[in-house]
């Protein structure tokens, strides 16, 4: 089994910066963008509570606006990451 440096989910890698999370493979044609708006306090933790999501084509050469295909905004991570998962998996299926 070979080692990968990023955090997988369902085969594909989750990174993140900051409040941004990405779904996907930049070498695929769509990624997901999961912007973090709003955290809500869980005792002494903060937990995302406001969950923007995008499917974007991973085409740079297309504007900002041009490249986002679905958009959504969810109110826990889980969910997100759930339907994020769907969106991908069909978008990856379209080729």
């Amino acid at each position: 089994m070979a080692d990968n440096k990023y955090l997988m989910y369902k085969g594909k890698p989750l990174v993140r910066m900051n409040n941004t999370i990405y779904y996907g493979d930049f070498k695929d044609e769509y990624v997901i963008m999961l912007d973090i708006k709003e955290y809500a306090k869980k005792g002494d933790i903060e937990i995302p509570s406001k969950v923007s999501i995008q499917l974007e084509k991973t085409d740079f050469t297309l504007r900002s606006k041009d490249r986002i295909i679905k958009k959504a905004e969810k109110n826990n991570l889980y969910e997100a990451i759930d339907i994020s998962s769907v969106w991908l998996e069909r978008a990856l299926l379209k080729k």
